[in-house]
């Protein structure tokens, strides 16, 4: 009855169309969904809700955070999970080609989630600087919308047959032909899909309103993130070249308890300043 079930990957091409030595693959287009499904979120706030912020700013803010994830994204990537490799190969951090044998262009294969976290934070501050916007106002906008995005990201991971889980037996494992054994694994790609994006998103879009909820909807999202990443990485399998960095848990694990503690002290700060909090 799981048959057809446990090799969806097997059956899935993760190549959308190729030009040349040019793909075109499903994960980026996942990207570009979430991005606008984001902005969409964003911009049905601004006219839907007492949000003061111009479509005009909401689109420079668009460019900073688009920015923002991409450069945190990929320099994230190189400094918490390969950076010995990139000390000797700093070309590649940014060049997509590979120039070793003759000239291929290869893409940017390695994108941090905890980096893209810093660097649209990095992005949001600079933007709200620039504007004389108060940041965590801005958060309380932006913040909601996020997991939704997310979602689809995860879903081009399991497209791209990346992120797969660890070998199981339960029924609704499936074969990745890109581990490195064909055996059941947790589709923890769906699970993060569902748990960090749709069901985050849920509580964070019921919330988003709430007077008790002003400005603490970034503290909320770094602790709800961080919890249910911090448990799916249980069943998900470690970077090959990383495994373990402390103990039994992985470097997503080790991230996803600073992401926790930094919004509880954040909270705490927040309750601490009634009068004009995080002003």
């Amino acid at each position: 009855m799981w048959s057809w079930w446990q090799h969806i990957p097997a059956n899935l091409d993760p190549v959308l169309f190729e030009i040349g030595s040019f793909q075109m693959r499903y994960y980026g287009l996942m990207y570009i969904v979430a991005f606008v499904i984001t902005y969409g979120l964003m911009l049905y706030r601004i006219k839907r809700e007492e949000v003061r912020l111009s479509e005009d700013q909401l689109s420079t803010f668009f460019m900073y955070t688009l920015l923002g994830v991409i450069l945190g994204g990929r320099l994230g990537y190189v400094l918490f999970y390969n950076l010995g490799y990139f000390i000797n190969h700093p070309l590649e951090i940014f060049l997509p080609f590979d120039v070793s044998n003759g000239f291929a262009f290869t893409g940017i294969a390695g994108m941090s989630y905890h980096g893209g976290v810093i660097g649209v934070v990095i992005a949001g501050l600079a933007f709200s600087q620039r504007q004389k916007i108060n940041f965590w106002k801005m958060a309380d906008l932006v913040v909601p919308a996020i997991p939704l995005g997310y979602t689809f990201g995860r879903l081009g991971n399991f497209i791209n047959g990346e992120l797969y889980g660890r070998i199981t037996d339960v029924p609704w494992g499936m074969y990745f032909p890109a581990a490195p054994t064909y055996q059941l694994r947790h589709p923890s790609q769906l699970y993060e899909a569902f748990f960090e994006g749709i069901l985050l998103f849920l509580i964070l879009w019921t919330l988003r309103n709430k007077p008790s909820m002003e400005k603490l909807m970034l503290p909320l999202y770094l602790i709800g993130y961080g919890i249910a990443r911090f448990f799916i990485e249980f069943v998900r399998e470690p970077d090959a070249h990383l495994g373990y960095v402390l103990g039994p848990f992985t470097m997503g694990q080790v991230l996803c308890l600073g992401m926790i503690l930094i919004g509880a002290i954040l909270i705490v700060l927040k309750g601490a300043r009634k009068e004009e909090p995080f002003a």
